[in-house]
């Protein structure tokens, strides 16, 4: 699916995405990745959410986002020690398939908020 929202300011928009692939800007990436308006961070090693290890995790925390877009299509129910990990830092949490994870942080973006996307792609 293509996106053409006016996505404000930022350097990194979403362009496209499918079942295996994201288009960021103009380039293509076929593994997970952890997105922001500013900043790319590629490859993201989990390929599933409980990859996800406590570095990881850190990684997300330190880029001071207001809100965590958590894209897979895995199960849509988040492990509690994420969900707690990021409310003790005063940080949202949102879990979602990976399409509508795609399509919220190029709202959140447009709307200048500090989201980042943690896209989760299986290979």
């Amino acid at each position: 699916m293509e996106l053409t929202l006016d996505t404000g300011k930022g350097h990194y928009h979403i362009r496209a995405y499918g079942n295996n692939f994201i288009q960021i800007n103009e380039q293509k990436f076929s593994q997970s990745l952890v997105v922001t308006p500013h900043r790319l961070i590629y490859p993201f090693p989990p390929q599933r959410r409980a990859d996800c290890n406590s570095a990881h995790l850190h990684t997300i925390i330190e880029l001071n986002p207001s809100i965590v877009v958590f894209g897979s299509d895995e199960n849509l129910f988040p492990d509690p020690h994420l969900v707690n990990l990021f409310y003790r830092h005063n940080i949202g949490l949102e879990v979602m398939t990976f399409a509508a994870a795609c399509r919220t942080y190029t709202v959140l973006m447009s709307e200048e908020r500090h989201v980042v996307a943690v896209l989760l792609l299986t290979e």
